[in-house]
């Protein structure tokens, strides 16, 4: 069964796509939101389980907002004001909403972010 997150813009996709599985579909509003754009994600999504992923400032709640209604059943995943949208969240945040958010097994932990394992590093050969 398909997940999709609505996103706002290529950029955002692209960030949350280094994290994410193939099996996460990342959609985009581009920016805006017309009737045929919502029914081309309408046609798309139609009643798999969506994710909305806005950046939080006065358009992407605008677009929050449009999307809310269209699909009712949607869950919403945030990023922290002050940041630059999604696509300028540090990644242990957006890690962390997609944990909250119940999406854990399509993660794709960045290097950093994986527990090391102490045994390698008391044992590496010099």
């Amino acid at each position: 069964m398909p997940i999709f997150i609505i996103v706002e813009g290529k950029n955002d996709r692209s960030r949350l796509r280094r994290l994410l599985t193939p099996e996460i579909e990342i959609v985009c509003t581009f920016g805006t939101l017309n009737t045929t754009r919502l029914e081309t994600l309408h046609k798309q999504i139609r009643h798999e389980d969506v994710y909305l992923f806005m950046d939080n400032d006065s358009s992407g709640k605008k677009i929050r907002g449009i999307l809310r209604d269209s699909f009712p059943d949607a869950e919403h995943i945030y990023t922290r004001r002050g940041y630059a949208g999604v696509e300028g969240t540090p990644d242990e945040y957006l890690v962390a909403q997609l944990e909250k958010a119940g999406l854990e097994e399509y993660i794709v932990y960045p290097p950093e972010m994986l527990p090391s394992n102490s045994w390698d590093s008391q044992h590496d050969s010099h």
